[in-house]
């Protein structure tokens, strides 16, 4: 029996842990853009153009830092393999002042 609530406990830690590598967190933006970008501004322009799709207002101010809807975020790539299928995810994170 103890060994039953070792192995949930072990998987219900693992999938919080995933879950919040991959940004879904309250407050957080995550987007799957369509490429990959080595550039800031390349990424910048991507990641504008996607919130613009979405309805939100958008601007960015340089070295990562974005204005979506009038509050700060800052930007967090995340690299991830999903079924040996390199997955690159866009996270906006509100900036702490």
């Amino acid at each position: 029996m103890a060994n039953w609530f070792i192995t949930i406990s072990i998987f219900v830690v693992m999938l919080f842990g995933f879950n919040r590598l991959m940004g879904y967190r309250k407050g957080n933006i995550t987007l799957e853009l369509d490429g990959r970008y080595a550039s800031l501004t390349d990424q910048a322009n991507a990641v504008i153009e996607e919130l613009r799709k979405q309805g939100k207002s958008a601007e960015y101010n340089g070295d990562g830092h974005y204005v979506v809807d009038g509050l700060s975020y800052v930007v967090l790539k995340r690299n991830v393999a999903m079924g040996g299928v390199p997955l690159e995810r866009t996270v906006l994170v509100p900036e702490k002042k």
